[in-house]
Formats: structure tokens, sequence, C-alpha cells
């Protein structure tokens, strides 16, 4: 039987010639099962894959598996891509969910801002954003998430920063959140970091700890006077309509006596006109039919009536004077 001298380290050991082809079998066969093993990769469904060959980048990859280069050739880092991702200023999320729990600890050096009309805000603010571009995110900028970071401060600094504490408390917050967002992307495609911004949402905005009871008094007393005044406009306006409506009443009344007078005269001048232009026509028909109709118009008011002659004397024994009744 044949011998095999092998040298490990040191030390050397004889072995059979037979086996001694095996362990060689076996030695290949490890390496060449590493050697596969290594040769796939796979890339997760919101993933891609960036590979690079002694170094430098050579292509991107999507969701499935691949083949590289085994031992150390090429190199695969995979980035998710279709994940958003979020950082969070002046507080931290401990637990999300239903009810989810905030850390609102020391994180005053990056919420307290000094707001333009010289007062300071405590502004908590949240920044979404997508990696758009992983190779540019791998290895364009160090330590992204620390550039993001700075660069989310700085902007939100600067955008405070020219705008009054009753601004950023209430009327201008989309458009603070908006402006922010703007300058970040701005930013960070000048730095070619391949990230995509998508959402800056202001969280809450309130004055320090140590000045928000006072701050809240001033708040309460302002509303006060606001709900005051209200109340006394709505007295006003109540009284001025009901003055008002009161007024125009009577102008309409007055409006309406003025046109009926007018109407009125005009009737009775036309109707004038018209029995003088009968009268010329018939003088004395006209001066016997206007007698009449005077006559007719007095008597009918009478209720009793003694009719005679004008030439009668004596007239009183006639009369009934006893009678309770009003002689007309």
């Amino acid at each position: 039987m044949s011998w095999k001298r092998i040298k490990i380290g040191k030390e050397e050991f004889e072995i059979p010639a037979g086996y001694y082809y095996l362990i060689v079998f076996g030695i290949l066969l490890v390496i060449v099962g590493i050697t596969i093993f290594m040769s796939f990769y796979t890339v997760d469904a919101n993933e891609v894959g960036v590979v690079l060959r002694f170094g430098k980048f050579q292509k991107i990859t999507y969701p499935g598996l691949h083949l590289k280069l085994p031992w150390g050739i090429d190199k695969v880092y995979t980035v998710k891509v279709d994940y958003q991702y979020k950082e969070e200023f002046g507080f931290r999320t401990v637990r999300p969910g239903v009810k989810t729990q905030y850390n609102v600890g020391s994180y005053t050096s990056e919420s307290w801002m000094l707001t333009g009309d010289l007062n300071i805000a405590d502004v908590k603010w949240v920044v979404q954003y997508k990696i758009k571009d992983a190779f540019k995110f791998l290895f364009r900028v160090r330590n992204v998430s620390e550039s993001i970071r700075d660069v989310a401060e700085a902007a939100m600094r600067l955008v405070v920063g020219d705008r009054s504490f009753h601004e950023v408390l209430q009327s201008d917050r989309i458009e603070i959140a908006n402006l922010v967002r703007d300058y970040m992307q701005k930013t960070l495609d000048l730095y070619d970091a391949g990230i995509d911004v998508q959402l800056v949402q202001l969280k809450d905005v309130h004055p320090p700890d140590p000045v928000r009871d006072s701050f809240n008094e001033v708040n309460r007393a302002k509303q006060e006077q606001e709900r005051m005044v209200n109340e006394a406009m709505q007295v006003y306006n109540r009284e001025i309509y009901r003055v008002e409506g009161e007024a125009d009443r009577l102008i309409r009344e007055a409006e309406g006596y003025r046109i009926n007078r007018i109407n009125r005269a005009k009737g009775e001048a036309a109707l004038f006109n018209a029995v003088f232009n009968e009268y010329l026509k018939a003088k004395e028909v006209t001066k016997k039919r206007l007698y009449l109709e005077t006559i007719e118009d007095i008597l009918s008011k009478v209720k009793r009536k003694y009719i005679i002659d004008k030439d009668l004397q004596n007239v009183l024994p006639l009369l009934n004077l006893q009678s309770k009744e009003r002689v007309k």
C-alpha cells in the first residue's frame, strides 16, 4: 500500500494514498459548494441591489434571484427603495400602535427655535422620505441619516426665523411645512444624496415649558376678550338691523302715503277738470246736478227730517220738543 505524506503546520503525517485523494476531493467539493453558494444572492420585493465589482459600480439589480462573482469579486448592497423612512424632531416614538407612546424628553436642542419676532417656539415635526437612487444614497454622502437631520433642522430654523410666533403657532403651519420640504429637497439634490422628501409635517407647536402657563393665561384672556367682543357685536347687529328695519318701514309708509296723496290729488284735479268742462258746456244743468248731489249727500246723513214751507209762521208749536232724541 502506498502512503502520502501530508504536512500540517510543523507536523507531518503519512496517510494511505486512497484517503489522501478522498480528502482532496472532499476539500474541492466544499470549495465548489461554497463558490456556488456565494454566486447567488436574493433581492427582496421592496429592495434593489447595488453591485460593485472590485469596488467599482457595476449595475442595479431588482427583486429576485441573481448571480454574482464569488469570493469578494462582486459585493452586493441591498437598499429598501419602496420603504418610507421617518425622522422625528423634538420627540421620539417609543411604541407605535393604536395608542402610540411618545418620548418627549430632553430634545429641546433641536426643537427650540427663535421666531422672527424674537420669541422662542417649541416645534415638533416629522420628515418622511424615500430613497430614489440607491447608489447615490450609499456612496455620495457619508452618514445620510445624520445629513438629512441636519438639513431638516437647518431648513426649519430658517423658515421659522422669518415668521412671527403666532404665524408659526396657527396660521402658517402648512406653508412652513411645504417650504421646509422644498428647501430640503433642493439641498439634498445639491448633495446628490438620492433622497426624495415625501412629507414634512408639524406635529405640535407651543411655547417652551417654562413659559407655557403664562402663555395659556394670555390666550385665555384674549379668548375672553374675543367672546365679549362677539357678544357685543351680536347685540349691536341685532339693534342695528331692528333700527334699520324700523327706519325702512317708516320710509316705505311715508312713500306710500306720498304716492296715495299724489294719486288722490291727481284724481280730484282730474274730476274737477271734468266737472268744469261739463259746466262750461251746460252751466245751469251742471249747477242743478251739483246742487242735487250735494243735497242728497247731506240729507242721507240726517236721521229725522222736517220739511216746511219757507213762508210758514209759528212753526214751534208743531215740533215735539219733549222728545229725548236729538233733533237734526
